[in-house]
């Protein structure tokens, strides 16, 4: 399994319009492609300090390099933003980070 991490950064006065935009457009949209190998996407929000940037991160979750580089293309790292999204950022990776899920240890 393949773990691949985005960050991005917005101003508190667009943390919503973001959220929004990713629940309602962005992660319907990349689900709405059925990508083989695609296993889910979650989103994450850090909110520390209400006077600070605020951070999402999107976790995608894949069975196999080859459904990374059908969403993301032959660069597997490079970042897939959509232009909506540039608008409502103040900042985010270019990249991404993979990981490959060594072992998994439920809790029972």
């Amino acid at each position: 399994m393949i773990l691949r991490i985005w960050h991005g950064w917005t101003t508190s006065e667009n943390a919503e319009a973001y959220q929004q935009l990713l629940t309602t457009s962005i992660v319907p949209g990349i689900i709405s492609k059925a990508i083989p190998g695609l296993i889910g996407v979650d989103i994450l929000r850090c909110t520390d300090s209400p006077d600070t940037d605020i951070e999402f991160v999107t976790l995608m979750t894949f069975d196999e390099w080859s459904a990374v580089e059908t969403f993301a293309g032959p660069d597997r790292t490079g970042s897939v933003v959509p232009a909506a999204a540039r608008e409502v950022l103040k900042r985010y990776d270019a990249h991404s980070q993979h990981y490959e899920l060594v072992e998994r240890h439920p809790a029972s």
